[in-house]
């Protein structure tokens, strides 16, 4: 095994390790050669969190995403123009499967003619350095590591370069994925980059983003760990009008922001996946905006009605767990555990952002860092000892009555020492005589 292989492996966890074999399966029945790529390498060479794993195909990337789907993997979205597929697996992993392809633009802004292309072509045309790395994961080259535009030197600088000198002319929309990965990653930008930057700024070429790449960078700021820092850095660069006049200065909401932020590291601590909350990030973002303003936004974006209606149903379905925390049947912490056991990560992220109940946020909060993690340390065999067939209420009430062995059965306490008797005076007496 290379040092990259272990390096790749040691950086995921045991859930991605799992996803990554099945992936190399698949393109290995496929007969495509597969590589890692963008986000996923410069994560792992950066010694950052690898959040997505994005893989690159010379060959066929749709048919190793419809064998991945096959084997129970959902498809998210799919780009039939760059013939790559979102996906997301049963255990939470979410992963890109893309052609190795090359990119021409026939005008600024305009959507690229795709042709496909090694991955070597696939690479140089990238945005930056730091995400034109691959890793192959092919038998005959397996942990090879290929940097073609000297990205792992960048790395260790902790600088943004751009990858070729037509970065932003070509696509916009790299404007503002500059400002979010400078303030996720905390790197300086390279001084030709930033003149590049600034050259198209004074072209206003930031006008010409379409509207559906300024949508999809509003998703990925939304999955940033921290969303507002994000588009503070956009704000402070004026772009964030881009979005919504509204939005800038003191219309862009970082009070809600920052507690939403807080809520969901709380419940990641738990290691409870909370998959990017669009919904939630849209509430707290338009928290401030009149109804006018707030309609504008979602029309200017074309954002689909279904995910204004997660937005708009978050809240009332949120309070009706805020309601049922708070019921008087609710008194031990096996009630708790059973009411948030099966509660969305998003609404339990919303309450401890929104809810001003005090019982509901310890009891969220208890639930996380006591109950669940309690829980967690049963083994399989215990739970595959309950009664009845998971649905039925045999099974419902052995269930109850295990968690309440388990959480509600209070510790009992040391027993405390018995003091020790007192010295004879016949012994105190020769003591003291000595």
């Amino acid at each position: 095994m290379s040092d990259y292989m272990f390096m790749l492996e040691s950086h995921l966890s045991a859930d991605q390790n799992r996803v990554l074999e099945q992936v190399q399966a698949a393109a290995g029945a496929a007969g495509v050669n597969l590589f890692l790529t963008g986000g996923g390498m410069r994560d792992m060479l950066g010694g950052f969190r690898i959040r997505d794993l994005d893989f690159s195909v010379e060959g066929h990337a749709l048919k190793v995403a419809q064998a991945l789907e096959e084997q129970g993997a959902r498809t998210l979205a799919v780009d039939e123009n760059r013939r790559s597929a979102e996906l997301v697996f049963p255990n939470g992993v979410t992963a890109q499967v893309a052609m190795s392809r090359k990119e021409r633009y026939a005008k600024t802004g305009a959507k690229p003619q795709v042709t496909p292309a090694t991955i070597q072509e696939d690479l140089r045309g990238r945005d930056f350095t730091v995400n034109a790395m691959a890793l192959s994961l092919n038998r005959a080259s397996r942990g090879l590591l290929l940097d073609p535009t000297n990205g792992l030197a960048d790395l260790g600088r902790r600088e943004m370069r751009s990858a070729h000198p037509y970065v932003f002319y070509d696509d916009p929309a790299r404007l503002l994925r500059l400002a979010r990965l400078r303030v996720r990653l905390a790197f300086t930008v390279e001084e030709r980059t930033r003149m590049q930057y600034d050259n198209a700024r004074a072209a206003h070429l930031e006008t010409l983003i379409p509207s559906r790449e300024l949508l999809e960078e509003l998703k990925r700021i939304a999955a940033e760990p921290t969303p507002s820092e994000a588009l503070q850095a956009l704000n402070q660069d004026g772009l964030l009008a881009l979005f919504s006049p509204a939005l800038a200065g003191p219309g862009l909401n970082l009070h809600a922001l920052t507690r939403i932020e807080k809520a969901a590291r709380l419940v990641e601590s738990a290691n409870i996946a909370v998959a990017p909350q669009f919904g939630a990030f849209l509430h707290a973002l338009t928290a401030k905006l009149p109804p006018k303003e707030k309609s504008g936004l979602f029309k200017s974006l074309d954002i689909p009605k279904a995910e204004i209606d997660q937005m708009r149903n978050l809240e009332p379905r949120a309070r009706k767990l805020e309601q049922a925390l708070q019921s008087a049947r609710v008194k031990k912490p096996s009630h708790v555990y059973q009411i948030l056991a099966d509660a969305p990560p998003g609404d339990m992220v919303f309450l401890l952002g929104h809810s001003a109940e005090r019982v509901v946020q310890e009891r969220i909060r208890n639930y996380l860092q006591k109950y669940l993690p309690a829980m967690q340390e049963v083994a399989p065999s215990e739970w595959a000892a309950l009664e009845g067939q998971p649905g039925t209420p045999k099974y419902i009430r052995s269930r109850q009555a295990f968690l309440a062995s388990r959480l509600d059965v209070r510790p009992r306490k040391a027993p405390e020492p018995e003091p020790e008797p007192p010295a004879p005076v016949e012994a105190l007496a020769r003591g003291r005589l000595r």
